[in-house]
């Protein structure tokens, strides 16, 4: 595994766009596709289609914004200790895609719809295994307090939004495997590797923030 240069030209971070800016952008539509944009991994035809959705929680905390993420359980058969947003699978109940983000939150680290206003909806996500995943935006006021299901997640953790928003900090990993390159992106903190889905539905909201 290596990486490779930088897919994003490099330069100064964007000014921290405010609650009503980052509501308007999403509102916008996804800016112009474009042959680096990480969105989706589309599934091999007859693949199994299964619906899901996120939440993204925006912590708007002493005057900055910070990403709030979860790591998930060593023991769960999929993907066992990865870095997520809370969410899952829709459920027969569930009103929409934000009924099921806010549901899943609540399920998993104990945030009350109560404490999150909905700013608005990533595209869709689309993964290899099938799972079609609707990441919701949500702010969340701090204070507030947390409780996780030990048994799908074993931390939370917030990462300063600025540091998604700096394209020096999006990497492009590549790596060899059954005879194929694959390529990925990679938005290491701290000592927490953020990859796969999750930087993907993060730089889909960093093209959001600084290109629509």
């Amino acid at each position: 595994m290596r990486a490779d240069k930088n897919p994003i030209a490099a330069g100064l971070p964007p000014a921290m766009p405010t609650r009503a800016q980052i509501a308007e952008r999403l509102q916008r539509g996804p800016p112009a596709p474009r042959a680096d944009a990480f969105h989706s991994d589309a599934a091999p035809p007859g693949t199994r289609i299964t619906a899901a959705a996120v939440l993204v929680p925006l912590v708007h905390r002493d005057d900055q914004i910070h990403v709030l993420l979860t790591q998930r359980s060593s023991h769960l058969r999929a993907h066992p200790n990865q870095i997520s947003f809370p969410g899952g699978r829709v459920e027969g109940g569930d009103q929409d895609r934000i009924d099921t983000a806010l549901r899943e939150a609540q399920e998993e680290i104990g945030l009350a719809p109560a404490h999150v206003a909905v700013l608005g909806m990533l595209p869709v996500h689309e993964m290899s295994s099938g799972f079609r995943i609707s990441p919701v935006i949500g702010w969340v006021e701090a204070p507030f307090e947390l409780t996780l299901d030990p048994f799908e997640v074993a931390s939370a953790f917030e990462v300063p939004l600025a540091h998604f928003l700096d394209s020096a900090n999006h990497l492009q990993r590549h790596y060899h495997f059954n005879g194929r390159d694959r390529h990925y992106l990679a938005m290491p903190y701290e000592g927490h590797y953020i990859w796969g889905a999750t930087a993907g539905m993060l730089y889909s909201l960093y093209r959001h923030l600084t290109e629509s």
